[in-house]
């Protein structure tokens, strides 16, 4: 049965409330926003000055810990690279989780991404310019994802620097 849209005083009918289709985002467990609500902080570094190998190569050193998987890690990064279903947030997410993946979930997550390239393949020839806008869209976030890790990890050095000058002080006041 399907529901009648409402009709306001003015006899113009309204339009039923949008059906939940899962299309939000879930509220991030540690902040309570919508992956939508989060901000990109604002860089410390130029992620454009640093050459792709470079970028790739310490995105890399991220996943190389995986205890409960084996993964050519390699292959894994550059699946995840080209998700054009995954925004920055979420292969972030996908990064800092590696290391506590099963091999199943691995498994699952590398079969996703193929057949995700798969089917993006297969709508080249009508949707071709809009893919090009997603992997457009991805290769800038991927430079704004190494742009976030270089920054959360300088960020964390100043951090240390301000502890040990505490530290230094409080020693220096005999405390």
């Amino acid at each position: 049965m399907v529901a009648e849209p409402h009709t306001d005083d003015a006899n113009t009918p309204t339009p039923p409330p949008p059906a939940d289709d899962g299309a939000t985002p879930p509220a991030d467990a540690n902040t309570g926003q919508s992956q939508q609500d989060q901000q990109i902080p604002e860089s410390l570094i130029d992620g454009n000055a640093i050459p792709a190998e470079e970028r790739n190569e310490y995105l890399l050193a991220r996943i190389l810990i995986h205890p409960f998987a084996e993964m050519d890690e390699r292959v894994f990064l550059e699946l995840l690279q080209n998700s054009l279903s995954l925004n920055l947030f979420e292969k972030k997410r996908v990064i800092d989780a590696v290391p506590t993946l099963s091999q199943y979930q691995v498994d699952e997550l590398i079969k996703v991404f193929e057949d995700e390239r798969v089917e993006f393949r297969k709508l080249m020839p009508t949707e071709g310019e809009t893919i090009k806008q997603y992997v457009t869209k991805a290769r800038k976030e991927w430079i704004q994802l190494y742009e976030l890790y270089k920054t959360e990890e300088i960020q964390r050095e100043q951090e240390v620097r301000e502890q040990q000058k505490i530290d230094d002080i409080k020693k220096g006041l005999g405390l």
